[in-house]
């Protein structure tokens, strides 16, 4: 079993949702299992993927789910907050960094 954050639903309308990361470093003291963040789903659109992955990231989740596809405007679905695949590349080379500085490995 996984746990996974995906956002929760606030009055806030410049997000699909609010991602709750305070919930990482509780979830991670109250349970065993492993946490995951979904910052595709959470913000529903692509521009501030980077920052809320870095974010869980540094609050301790143990992964994340992220959107890619190579031509988001055709895609069938949640196109919107898809990353290109040189897009979620360079960022995989940002998160590396995070997770180093915090003496974590990915």
């Amino acid at each position: 079993m996984i746990l996974c954050e995906r956002g929760i639903r606030t009055f806030e309308s410049s997000t699909r949702s609010s991602l709750d990361l305070s919930s990482i470093p509780v979830l991670k003291k109250l349970t065993h299992l492993p946490v995951i963040v979904d910052p595709s789903h959470a913000a529903g659109r692509k521009d501030i993927i980077p920052a809320l992955s870095k974010a869980a990231i540094a609050v301790g989740a143990d992964g994340l789910l992220i959107e890619v596809h190579h031509d988001p405007e055709n895609a069938k679905c949640d196109g919107m907050q898809a990353l290109l695949p040189e897009e979620f590349s360079h960022l995989v080379d940002d998160l590396k960094k995070v997770a180093h500085s915090l003496g974590r490995a990915i």
